[in-house]
């Protein structure tokens, strides 16, 4: 099991740049890791709606990763409960229960897997109310699920899937950046009346902690944050990619002299069009970071856009740093990931083009 393993620091591509900015509620708070935040945001929604449930594989034990641990002791087994190994099985339940009225929180064990899923998810729950004409719907659903790089993880445990959900009418996709983002987003999520996918990089799980705020709190859905500010180059990222992004922002500013605006995505759909947007007409520079392939990843819809409402601001073309259009390796991760040195290397590319 991965979670029986720490990351090493070797593995570890990225430092983590915890929140510095006020917590969205005030009151007491405690230093969490991110799958302590996720566990708080499930407990409070089960807490607070009856009708809650949440359900996966090994999910009653605590999860693979531990997000769920002590809910079953809580809430008992028939709302937090282990499924087959069947995600299509997983996303069907989760479809049936939530148009039936349940609040349904439905966990695959990892991102790379919800592929036996993907007629369920794109097919059955994200066309639900439109082809009912409105009759029907099941939007009180969330789908959980471990994304990205892990250090050691390799083909099936590490991919991005964030654009195969993202061409989808009808499902709303997160992907947080830490425990601050990741409480709030998932509470939204699980309350937000559209099907939502959440994606939660895994490598974040242990390696992030904040002090997070013990009450609950939502995020707003599609809507960006810009984490720092600059007016040279943007620089848009999410989840884990963000905190690559800030460390280039501190070495363009101490080695380049280049003042770089870092913008934290958070939810892939909706997007966040007039914040990146605003950014890009006052810096005339973009670089859009992620893990996933190169081709048709979600950088593709970014950088379309951007050359479509931002054209005549623009002081060089949108530049993609990327995964490779390959299967996701494992003694190559290193050179797989846009590390640090990758967008750093865009910078210097964008500032003197």
């Amino acid at each position: 099991m991965f979670a029986r393993h720490a990351v090493s620091a070797r593995a570890i591509h990225f430092v983590y740049q915890p929140d510095t900015a006020k917590p969205p509620v005030s009151g007491e708070t405690s230093k969490q890791n991110m799958f302590m935040a996720i566990n708080s945001a499930i407990h409070s929604a089960l807490e607070k709606d009856d009708s809650a449930i949440i359900f996966g594989e090994d999910v009653a034990f605590g999860g693979v990763f531990r997000c769920t641990l002590g809910l079953k002791d809580k809430f008992g087994a028939d709302r937090v409960f282990n499924t087959p190994l069947c995600e299509q099985g997983i996303a069907g339940f989760g479809i049936g229960a939530a148009a039936a009225g349940a609040t349904a929180i439905a966990e695959m064990q990892f991102a790379d897997y919800m592929f036996p899923a993907f007629d369920q998810i794109v097919n059955e729950a994200a066309k639900y109310r439109y082809r009912s004409g409105g009759l029907f719907e099941c939007g009180k659903l969330t789908i959980r699920s471990p994304c990205s790089a892990v250090g050691h993880g390799a083909v099936y445990h590490s991919q991005s899937p964030e654009a195969y959900f993202a061409h989808t009418p009808g499902l709303k996709v997160v992907v947080p950046r830490g425990p601050i983002a990741a409480k709030g987003l998932l509470l939204s999520c699980i309350r937000d009346p559209d099907p939502c996918i959440f994606l939660e990089p895994k490598v974040l799980y242990r390696t992030a902690e904040e002090m997070v705020p013990k009450t609950e709190y939502t995020i707003p859905l599609g809507k960006a944050q810009v984490l720092a500010p600059g007016n040279q180059v943007t620089l848009i990222g999410w989840g884990t990619q963000v905190h690559v992004l800030l460390e280039v922002a501190k070495m363009a500013k101490e080695q380049l002299k280049v003042s770089c605006e870092v913008i934290d995505l958070q939810t892939i759909l909706p997007w966040d069009k007039d914040t990146v947007c605003q950014s890009v007409k006052k810096t005339g520079r973009v670089i859009v970071a992620h893990e996933a392939p190169l081709t048709c990843g979600f950088g593709a819809e970014l950088a379309a856009t951007i050359q479509q409402e931002c054209f005549l601001n623009l002081e060089a073309p949108v530049t993609r740093v990327t995964g490779f259009d390959t299967p996701f390796p494992h003694i190559f991760e290193p050179f797989y990931l846009p590390t640090k040195w990758r967008c750093l290397e865009a910078v210097k590319k964008i500032v003197n083009f």
